[in-house]
């Protein structure tokens, strides 16, 4: 029995649309528990020891940092967060990230002081931890920090580790491809 053509192609296109599907997509997601709706990435961003290659970097070793942003739509009303996740190793040991000061973003264009946030409580978070007995805190967010985020060619968290001194991260991949079409995806547009 020969299977014809037309169902061949079909079935090799469908396979091919569910490969191209990206853990950066964002995803939306209705709490039940408190009809507040919020918007991440499939994935949060890894970022690893910025004196370190990606490729050899030992997850159980070295520590290593999350984040992603976060929209949080409340009958209409939008806020935004930025989450962050430090899954520690067995290198530096991270000081308090929900300290005022203990967390920063370093641009091309200059740092970006975050501030820590309240998020809602809910049933599931937006993110799922790396690590159990890692440390997650939210900042606060705008438009115009996401938007400067996604324009930046640089992107690298510092934080404080409990010695006073600082931990770099760097990502492993382009966070301005991410962000923007994170930007786009949620109808984030520059008008």
């Amino acid at each position: 029995m020969r299977v014809p053509l037309i169902s061949v192609l079909l079935i090799a296109g469908l396979m091919a649309g569910c490969a191209g599907r990206s853990s950066t997509r964002p995803v939306e997601v209705l709490d039940d528990r408190t009809g507040l709706t919020f918007s991440a990435l499939q994935e949060p961003i890894e970022l690893v020891p910025r004196a370190h290659n990606a490729a050899l970097v030992s997850r159980l070793h070295t520590s290593l940092a999350y984040l992603g942003p976060v929209e949080w739509n409340r009958s209409g009303t939008l806020s935004y967060s930025l989450w962050v996740h430090i899954a520690p190793g067995i290198d530096l040991q991270p000081g308090d990230i929900h300290a005022p000061g203990a967390v920063t973003l370093i641009l091309a264009d200059g740092p970006l002081a975050l501030t820590p946030a309240e998020a809602p409580m809910l049933g599931r978070g937006p993110y799922r931890q790396a690590a159990p007995w890692g440390q997650t805190a939210y900042f606060g967010l705008t438009v115009e920090r996401i938007r400067r985020m996604a324009a930046s060619p640089k992107l690298e968290l510092d934080v404080r580790a409990a010695d006073g001194s600082v931990m770099a991260f760097s990502p492993t991949l382009d966070t301005g491809a991410v962000l923007t079409r994170y930007l786009r995806d949620r109808g984030i547009t520059g008008d």
